[in-house]
């Protein structure tokens, strides 16, 4: 092969096959994203292990995409629940497929991944390892740390998200501050209390040229995560997450300089009025690489409906440089999430990214809402039950509560609008009497 990476092969000049078929799903010039993908602006996900793989392309000037977190652990090990709730997600448009297992045959559930999902797959290797070496935390070894991360991109994972940005330093700033909500951020509190436990550095920051290594031989996607993300509106933009942030755009050039592709993760928890500058913040600081946001949740009173709060702060942050969004479920915050709990959280999510595209121009967008609009004119309710976000569930509520053959919705009646300036402007009379 010439090239190791989607990066190496853009900077080469080589239009690899992933990169024709993002261009073409995209309604892009493929000369245009290879550039973007050599500069670091778009990251094509794509392990040479993966062979079932879809490629899709992350990035501002792109389609925004969608994450969905699925995976094992101690109160949900069944292999095939959890398959099920992929093969929806996956059936409901979501991208992307990140498995936080946690518990249980985590090797089986990964290599199945890859093995029979188009969708991009991610994982946390920080959380498998915890299963893997079956020991306390603070005897997990450097290299065995190291030995983790290989072990997934060996398995065909597309992404990683890898919390190199928390080190000694970010650790110290992070205990001066007394925040609110402390660390929220699993992976992230896992390596705090590996170094306050050992004494240590941070492996992954330490050996970070390693890490990049294993990346570029798999052409590994590197999500850098964000150990301090704010876990309350309280915290957000404070020191620790800026600090952290800073140090994140530093290894994003330190990444590109090896051809690895790079994901910087962020928010968190966040008000709306400040949810642009920190997407500009990040664009500055990173230089433009694609920025993954978990929601973020611009409330923190409605445990229940923060699929609605993440899609509202989805929503503005994708509109302004957000390129990626994680979905939040109804379950956040309280349970693991149900099969249902998934559908609503993707459908939130879809939500928020295609208001965004429309927001940001994104070719093709607008045409969607153009159709559906199109199929309202008209009273055509097969058709805009196909260009439903959901179908099902805009098929189910019309035939549960719409009279046989009434055509227009229950609310209007004989009143409706739409039904009645068709009339007229064909000539016809309008009866409006019940």
């Amino acid at each position: 092969m010439l090239y190791t990476t989607q990066m190496d092969a853009a900077r080469r000049g080589i239009i690899t096959k992933q990169m024709e078929h993002v261009a073409t799903y995209e309604q892009m010039d493929v000369e245009i994203l290879r550039d973007l993908v050599a500069r670091g602006q778009v990251a094509i996900p794509a392990n040479k292990n993966h062979h079932a793989l879809t490629p899709y392309g992350i990035g501002n000037k792109l389609k925004t995409k969608i994450n969905v977190n699925l995976g094992t652990s101690r109160d949900c090990l069944d292999l095939n629940v959890e398959m099920e709730k992929v093969m929806t997600a996956v059936h409901l448009g979501a991208e992307s497929i990140m498995d936080l297992s946690s518990y249980g045959d985590t090797a089986t559930f990964r290599k199945k991944l890859t093995a029979e999902c188009p969708a991009i797959i991610g994982t946390v290797p920080i959380y498998d390892a915890v299963v893997y070496y079956n020991k306390p935390l603070k005897n997990i070894t450097s290299d065995e740390w190291m030995n983790i991360v290989r072990m997934h991109a060996e398995d065909g994972v597309d992404f990683m998200t890898i919390h190199c940005g928390i080190n000694r330093a970010t650790a110290h700033s992070f205990k001066q501050t007394h925040r609110h909500t402390n660390i929220v951020s699993r992976g992230g509190s896992m390596i705090f209390a590996w170094m306050e436990l050992t004494g240590c550095e941070n492996p992954f920051y330490e050996r970070y040229d390693e890490l990049l290594e294993i990346c570029a031989e798999y052409d590994v996607t590197l999500s850098l995560g964000d150990a301090c993300r704010p876990g309350s509106i309280h915290d957000a933009g404070d020191i620790s997450q800026i600090k952290e942030l800073v140090t994140l755009g530093e290894l994003t050039e330190r990444a590109w300089a090896k051809n690895v592709q790079v994901i910087i993760e962020g928010p968190g928890h966040m008000p709306l009025n400040q949810i642009q500058a920190n997407m500009e913040i990040q664009q500055t600081i990173c230089k433009g690489a694609p920025f993954y946001v978990l929601g973020p949740l611009v409330t923190d009173v409605a445990p229940g409906y923060d699929h609605i709060t993440a899609a509202i702060g989805g929503a503005i942050a994708a509109t302004h440089g957000a390129s990626f969004l994680c979905y939040v479920t109804p379950a956040e915050h309280l349970r693991l999430p149900t099969l249902e709990d998934v559908r609503e959280g993707i459908i939130a999510s879809k939500i928020a990214a295609h208001a965004a595209d429309v927001a940001k121009g994104i070719p093709g967008a607008t045409n969607w809402d153009y159709e559906m609009s199109e199929a309202r004119r008209n009273l055509d309710w097969e058709k805009q039950f196909d260009l439903a976000i959901d179908p099902e569930k805009a098929r189910r509520y019309r035939e549960e509560s719409t009279p046989e053959k009434e055509d227009t919705c229950t609310m209007c009646g004989k009143m409706c609008a739409m039904r009645n300036i068709n009339k007229i402007l064909r000539g016809e009379d309008v009866d409006i009497m019940e």
